[in-house]
């Protein structure tokens, strides 16, 4: 089993869902007492969303590549970013340590086509839906089109996942905001909706919406991260 190198904390409470996901996958995949051999490195959060408020990405950079070679260092043979937003340097995190990294984006393109689908819309922080780093790799590597909801419930996505969730608070009143935008992302065409953060899944989780299949970035990147480890 190889050993996988989780870059968490970004927040906690998706992070967590990464170590139960990947121990329940290795427990069902091997039987009897096995777990996953893994190490983690977990952030300050509120250090890390300063630097992106900020738009201090090169900073940002550098202490998630500092965070990787640490935990190369102590052992780990594959990296993890447990956060979608964060994977907008994590070519440099590859380049820097020469380890391979589980893309995000790349996992949950997989997902999609597999169900055969060819455009979807993206929900996240502003940040990956603004920014091309994320829609750019989906539509130029998988080709898949990406739609993304309008401003305005751009930064609605955005403050719930900011002051609600990434704080472990649910509420059924943003559950309802969601929802609304999904809808309004359905008549736009999409047929699927990507939950491109990893602390959405705790206000949705992974049941179909409106018609449409979810596709819960968390679940399967954890997911495919403890069946990499067994390869």
């Amino acid at each position: 089993m190889k050993t996988l190198g989780l870059i968490g904390g970004m927040s906690w409470e998706s992070t967590a869902l990464y170590y139960r996901i990947i121990n329940t996958e290795i427990r069902q995949a091997l039987g009897k007492l096995h777990s996953a051999r893994l190490l983690l490195y977990s952030f300050d959060f509120e250090e890390i969303a300063v630097l992106q408020q900020a738009g201090a990405w090169d900073e940002a950079a550098q202490r998630m590549i500092a965070a990787a070679q640490a935990l190369k260092t102590a052992g780990a043979e594959v990296l993890v970013i447990c956060t979608n937003t964060m994977h907008k340097m994590a070519q440099e995190i590859e380049v820097a340590t020469r380890l391979p990294l589980l893309h995000i984006a790349d996992c949950a393109a997989a997902a999609i086509k597999k169900h055969g689908l060819t455009k979807v819309g993206l929900l996240g922080t502003q940040f990956t839906m603004e920014q091309p780093f994320y829609k750019q790799r989906l539509e130029e590597k998988f080709g898949i089109q990406v739609v993304v909801p309008e401003a305005e419930e751009q930064l609605l996505v955005h403050h719930i996942i900011y002051e609600e969730l990434c704080q472990g608070i649910i509420r059924a009143d943003s559950r309802k905001h969601y929802e609304t935008v999904m809808a309004r992302l359905k008549s736009a065409g999409v047929q699927g909706i990507i939950l491109g953060c990893t602390e959405i899944t705790l206000l949705i989780g992974d049941t179909d919406m409106h018609g449409l299949p979810l596709f819960d970035t968390t679940a399967i990147h954890a997911r495919y991260a403890a069946h990499y480890a067994l390869q």
